[in-house]
Order: structure tokens, then C-alpha cells, then sequence
């Protein structure tokens, strides 16, 4: 390619050097709004710094004019050191921050004509969860029909929309809305009276401020001469009515600043987090003196992987024409390979990257894996570790680490060994039962006092006078539940039976499940992973069980224990670096040499709530292409036949997308792509997900009179004394002489009449 000159000179200026035409076009545009539509690899960062360091030495525009907003603070970081690089120190007086960062920047001088101080807090989640859990206690909600983690992603989506909490009331449509609208009003207030925000006021305020004092706005209007947004196809409602404020219209006294958004519509793959793909789309309807600019060469990827690519993104309707290129040469093929398992698909990719390490082709530390889900990485996790394949993964706690998993493991623990206090106390109140901190500090004062331990302590808070009477009713209510289960572990009842019980009668899988936060989605499926882990763990084959090992609970937990807490493994030049695993939302931005895109089937990916939504489908689509774009030179891709979900096999067809990618650039290592029967998969591509099955002799819960006699497959011939309870909750307390009287679940427990 020949180097690019600016008209009317007759030297390459070194900040066109090494461009190629367009990004040329997009680095030296001048006057109406610009819209630079960046593919995947077509060097974006490249063309917003390069962009940057030419306004302020060829144009001479002052650093301070200038407003660069980013997504994240690292590659706010990055710009600012790459610009500064081009023109020196200069660079460091301009504004280039994350939308959050500019609206604190812009509020310190503002928040004063909102009744805040300059030196008003910023609640994060966790500060507004608690608020918000505050408030709906003042507001009398039951916390089990309404969880403060619904009321927070209900009011962040309506901050979202610049809804404040009148706008919010007057568009409900509902009774439950009108409960989010109150505790969102009374949220207000306190956060007010704590001259606190929220991370979403640091918009909504900001926006405020703009819209209704003329003179604010003015001032900023003739500081920032030209605004630049990276990532345009990831903004919310708040962040696009945010730029517009501050670009401003030639009806206001003043020219408008000069506008530069890059995105990609490809890649917009946050719509649940109120990310709006019209935005980009619409782009030149908003500014129609807007000039656009395309940028398809891509400089990351070979042709084959490219192609793969193109010929997925073009199924998508809602999208601006454009074709990525490469003059890297077509590559190797891809690799397709269908697994019979996710352990299958798991094996193989830690082979292959052995043997890709022993060729000298590619190493670990070379290597991502890619997944729909977080509960996905479990399987490579503990296949990885087996194969001593080094490791680490990226956005998101090792599965063993997850919260949820988590709390159910402690429960598990508790029901193996009641005296074990820490998870005792992590449990005792998730989900909310209204047992407060104070409540405990009064149990473990006179269970020390009494020299008994802290389960024994719970178990007589009857006795304690300074527990109030409702958090002794809830602690005897949680403690009845945790004997009730406790007979099931005497019982040697199987382990996936246990975690079952656990998840449905601790209240855990309802809080989740009843949930309007998708992360409370991924959530579930964590747990559902982990019901799988316990079958697996029972279904060893007889030669990998050890030396007078029975299965039980207390030995699955030992397992898990080993698992979870296996040691960090090092990086290093020996292990050739570490393996990368993440989601597929994680990985945009990022790029590696080998890429393997695992679990693709419909209902893995694209995702099961997604199925029969097109705008859903259209965004699953939109984060395959992101997938498929991170890899440089190899691209390898995968299904499993089937996979466990609630620990029973679930066949899954083929992912729509796999029948998108040309045959000509994909090889597949097994005889067939789809060898599951047609009519299975029109079974499986309209199945849902199965509810916890009935395992062992779970069943419906039997009716049982005092005085009836019973047999048990443990404790032998028994009498009904008490029966309690009903539905999934029905009990009975009965009497088998020699082992005493047990409280038996009676769904779960394996009794027949006599």
C-alpha cells in the first residue's frame, strides 16, 4: 500500500504514516459529526489516538478542548499514554475517562445546584443493596416476595432510561411496579440525605444538570470543542441523551462541537444491560449531516477465520453493510469437533493444546477458550487439572468461588456437621429470613455462657429473653428445616438427592429462579452445575472409587474440597504461560493466537431464553461474531451430543450457527456435524430445560397418619407420631425404636406403608 499524504504537502506527515486510506479519512475528517464503523481487528484504538494527537497538532486544538469518552478505565489509560507518545505531556490536561469518570469530573463543579454538596459519595452495588434492603424494611416488604437485588435492577434500568422516581410512577402499569416506584422514591430520599449517588445518577444527575441550567450547560458546550466516544454501539438511552447535551445543536447560540463516534453494530452485545443498538444504527438520522467512514481491513485475523465470520453477521437484518478483509492469506482451515459429552469436549481441547504445544505450533499461554455461560468453565476446570494444563480464569470467579455456590455448599456442610459455625452463619439468613446480627451475637453470647456451641445455642434460642420473639421463630423455623434434612445424610440418602433438597427446601433455587435480574439466570444455571457435580460424583466407575470409599455426602464435599481448593497454578516460561477462560461477553476486545468457541448448541449458544425472540437471536449472533473474531491463526470449534443439566442428560441439536459458517473453511475432525436424528433434534430444539428430577426415591410426598406403620430402606419398621407440613414441606416425625425418633422429609424420604 502506498503511504498517504495530506493534499498540498509534500512530506508523509508521521501521524497518516502506516494508515490505510480510510483510517487516513477518519484521522483527518474536519466539520459535521463522524461515525467511523470499525470492524473487528480494523484498528480502532489506532485511528481515536492517531485522530487525537492530529487535532491538537495539526488543527490546534487545545488538550483541554478535547472530551475522549471510553468504556473502560484501562482503555482510558492506554489512549492517554499512546497519544501522549505522539505529541508529548501535552496530552495529559485533556479529558479521556469512562462516562462515569467524566460525569463525577463535570458534578464535583455542578452538584450544588441539586442540593448536594461537591463532596457527595458514590454508592457502589453493594452500598445501594443495602440501602435499598434498608429501605424496604421501612417500607414493611416482605424481603422473600421482594428481594432488594429485583427493587436495584428495576431502578437502575429506570435511571437508565433518565426515569426519575414521578416519571417511573406515572408509567407504571402494574401493582408491583407501583412497590418499585415507592421504594425507588424513598431510595431517593435517603440517598439524598446521605448526599450520596448511585453509579447511575452519576448520568441521570449529570444529564439534569445540562438540561436544566442553560448556563452550566453553556460553559461546557464552549469547553469541549470536539467530543470522541469509542465503543458508540454500547451506550445506553442515558449515556446517548449525555453525549447529545453536550455536542448541542446550532440552535444554541453556539456551533455544535465536533462529533467523532466509533463502534461496531456487530459487536453490540449488551442489550441486558440497556445498551441500545439503534444508537449506532440511527446515527445518521440523528446527525444527517453525519459523515461515515468503514473500516473492513482487518489486521488480526487470517481470511478463513474472516470468512467464518462474515457469513454468520450477514444473517443479521438490524446491521450496516460491511466485509471484513485480510492480506494475511486464507490460513489454516477451522476446526470443528463433536463431542459426546462436555467432559468429551473438555478432553479434547486439553489434548489438542498438549499437542499443539509438543508440535511447537502454539503454547498455553497462545490459547483462550470461549463459553455462552459461567457454569460452563466447571468441566474444563477440573479436566484441566487433571491433565496438569495450566490455567486461569478471567471475568469471573472459579466456579467453586461463586457465591451461590457458595451458600449451597455451605449448607451442605452444615448438614454434614452441624457444629460448623462459619457455615452456620453464612447460611442462617440467605435467603433473607429476617434473623438479624444482633439476634446471633445474642445466641453466641449464651451459647459461651453455657459452654455449648453455636448450633446448640441456635437450637435453645427459645430460651434466650433478649432474642426477639420473630427472629426466635426464624431461627426455630431454619433450624426444624436443617434437621429435617440432616436425617437424609443419616439416612446415606445419595448426595444429588441431598443437593437437591438443600437447593428446594433452603428457599436458595426460588429466590433465584422467581428473580428479574439475569445475573440471577446465570445463577441458576451455577446451580444446576453443581447438582451435576454430585451425580458425576456417584456415577465413578467402581475402579476410581478408593480404598474403602463409600459414597456420601461427606465424601463428596472432601472431593469438592480438593477441587476448590486446589493450589493457583504458577505462570511461567516452563508451563509455556496459562490457558485463558472466559465468557464470550469478557472476551471482546481482546484477541489470541488459538481460540477454541465451545458448546455450541441451541440452547447453550445461542442461549435457551433467547430461542424465538429475533432481537435476542440477532444479539446471541452478534456475540458469535465476536467469538469468532478474538482468534488470529487457529479457530476451533465445538458441541457436545449432550450435557448434564440437573445432573440428567440433556440432548441438544446443533447451534444455528453452525450451519451459517461455509463448509469450504471449516474441517470437521469427526465423521459427522450432525449426527443427532432429525426428529431428536425437533424434540431437543423445542425442550426447556427439565426442573430438578426425581431421584433415588424422591417422589411426591406420601400422606401419612399418626399411628400408620412404616418400613424405611435404613432405620427398618417405624410408627407415625407426628405428621406436619404439607406439599414439598410435608413432614412426619416417626419412631423406630432402636434408632429413636427421626423427622423424615417425606418427599424425600424413601418410606412405604405397611
Amino acid at each position: 500500500m502506498k503511504p498517504n499524504r495530506l493534499s498540498g504537502m509534500s512530506e508523509i506527515d508521521p501521524l497518516i504514516e502506516g494508515l490505510n486510506p480510510q483510517q487516513a479519512e477518519a484521522v483527518t475528517h474536519a466539520g459535521g459529526p463522524l461515525l467511523v464503523v470499525a470492524g473487528a481487528g480494523s484498528g480502532k484504538t489506532r485511528v481515536l489516538t492517531r485522530r487525537i494527537a492530529y487535532l491538537m497538532s495539526r488543527r490546534n486544538v487545545a488538550p483541554y478542548q478535547i472530551l475522549a469518552i471510553t468504556f473502560t478505565n484501562k482503555a482510558a489509560g492506554e489512549m492517554k499514554e499512546r497519544v501522549a507518545d505522539l505529541v508529548g505531556p501535552i496530552a495529559k490536561s485533556m479529558w479521556v475517562s469512562t462516562f462515569h469518570s467524566a460525569c463525577v469530573r463535570i458534578l464535583r463543579q455542578e452538584a450544588m445546584r441539586l442540593g448536594y454538596s461537591n463532596s457527595f459519595s458514590i454508592y457502589d452495588s453493594a452500598d445501594s443493596n443495602r440501602l435499598i434492603t434498608i429501605v424496604a424494611k421501612e417500607l414493611n416488604l416482605d424481603p422473600k416476595r421482594y428481594p432488594a437485588r429485583q427493587f436495584q435492577s428495576m431502578i437502575s434500568n429506570a435511571k437508565n432510561e433518565l426515569l426519575g422516581p414521578q416519571d417511573y410512577l406515572n408509567a407504571t402499569t402494574n401493582q408491583f411496579e407501583q412497590v418499585v416506584a415507592d421504594v425507588y422514591a424513598v431510595y431517593q430520599q435517603r440517598l439524598m440525605r446521605a448526599n450520596a449517588m448511585d453509579f447511575d445518577d452519576l448520568i441521570l444527575k449529570t444529564v439534569e444538570v445540562l438540561q436544566r441550567f442553560p448556563e452550566a450547560k453553556a460553559r461546557f458546550r464552549s469547553r469541549f470543542r470536539h467530543v470522541l466516544v469509542d465503543e458508540y454501539q454500547d451506550t445506553n438511552h442515558a449515556q446517548y441523551i449525555l453525549v447529545k447535551e453536550l455536542v448541542g445543536s446550532d440552535l444554541e447560540g453556539q456551533p455544535p462541537a465536533e462529533l467523532c463516534v466509533v463502534g461496531d453494530a456487530d459487536q453490540s452485545i449488551y442489550g441486558f444491560r440497556g445498551a441500545t443498538i439503534r444508537n449506532i444504527l440511527q446515527f445518521e438520522l440523528d446527525y444527517p449531516n453525519a459523515r461515515t467512514v468503514l473500516l473492513e481491513q482487518n489486521y488480526r485475523s487470517t481470511q478463513n477465520i474472516l470468512n467464518a465470520a462474515n457469513a454468520v453477521i450477514t444473517q443479521n437484518e438490524s446491521r450496516k453493510e460491511k466485509n471484513l478483509w485480510s492480506d494475511a492469506g486464507a490460513g489454516t482451515p477451522l476446526v470443528g469437533y463433536v463431542a459426546e459429552s462436555e467432559h468429551d469436549e473438555a478432553n479434547f481441547i486439553a489434548d489438542e493444546i498438549r499437542s499443539l504445544q509438543r508440535e511447537g505450533v502454539s503454547t498455553p499461554g497462545d490459547t483462550a477458550i470461549f463459553y455462552r455461560t459461567n457454569a460452563q468453565s466447571r468441566v474444563f476446570e477440573e479436566v484441566f487439572m487433571r491433565s496438569a494444563l495450566p490455567y486461569k480464569v478471567v471475568g469471573g470467579l472459579r466456579f467453586y468461588e461463586r457465591r451461590e455456590v457458595k451458600d449451597l455448599l455451605a449448607y451442605l456442610r452444615v448438614l454434614a456437621n452441624a457444629e460448623d459455625e462459619i457455615s452456620l452463619r453464612r447460611i442462617i439468613n440467605v435467603p433473607k429470613r429476617g434473623i438479624g446480627d444482633t439476634s446471633l451475637d445474642y445466641v453466641d453470647l449464651y451459647a459461651r455462657d453455657n459452654n455449648i456451641s453455636f448450633w446448640q445455642g441456635l437450637l435453645r434460642c427459645s430460651e434466650i429473653g433478649s432474642v426477639p420473639a420473630r427472629a426466635a421463630q426464624a431461627i426455630n423455623e431454619f433450624t426444624s428445616m436443617i434437621s429435617a434434612l440432616s436425617v437424609l445424610v443419616e439416612a446415606k440418602t445419595k448426595p444429588s438427592v441431598i443437593v437437591e433438597a438443600a437447593l428446594e427446601q433452603s428457599g436458595l433455587l426460588k429466590e433465584l429462579a422467581d428473580s428479574t435480574d439475569p445475573q440471577d439466570e446465570v445463577r441458576v444455571e451455577n446451580l444446576k452445575e453443581l447438582v451435576a457435580v454430585s451425580m458425576e460424583y456417584e456415577e465413578r466407575p467402581f475402579e476410581e472409587l478408593g480404598e474403602d470409599e463409600e459414597i456420601s455426602l461427606a465424601g463428596f464435599l472432601e472431593k469438592v474440597s480438593l477441587v476448590a481448593d486446589a493450589d493457583e497454578i504458577p505462570e511461567g516460561e516452563d508451563h509455556g504461560g496459562v490457558v485463558t477462560m472466559m465468557t464470550l461477553h469478557t472476551a471482546k476486545g481482546l484477541e489470541f493466537p488459538t481460540v477454541f468457541l465451545t458448546g455450541m448448541e441451541d440452547g447453550i449458544f445461542p442461549h435457551s431464553r433467547t430461542l424465538g425472540e429475533k432481537d435476542e437471536i440477532e444479539e446471541e449472533r452478534r456475540l458469535a461474531y465476536v467469538g469468532l473474531t478474538r482468534a488470529r491463526q487457529r479457530l476451533y470449534i465445538s458441541r457436545a451430543e449432550y450435557r448434564s443439566t440437573w445432573g440428567a442428560p440433556n440432548y441438544n441439536p446443533p447451534s444455528r450457527f453452525l450451519d451459517e459458517i461455509p463448509e469450504d473453511v471449516i474441517e470437521w475432525r469427526n465423521q459427522s456435524r450432525t449426527s443427532l436424528s432429525p426428529s431428536l433434534i425437533k424434540k431437543s430444539r423445542t425442550a426447556t430445560a427439565p426442573p430438578p428430577r426425581a431421584t433415588g426415591k424422591k417422589s411426591v410426598a406420601m400422606e401419612l397418619a399418626v399411628g400408620e406403620r412404616v418400613s424405611h430402606d435404613t432405620f427398618g419398621l417405624g410408627t407415625v407420631v407426628s405428621v406436619a407440613g404439607a406439599g414439598d414441606k410435608a413432614e412426619a416425625t416417626i419412631n423406630f425404636g432402636n434408632y429413636g425418633e427421626k423427622r423424615l422429609l417425606l418427599r424425600y424420604a424413601p418410606v412405604e406403608k405397611l
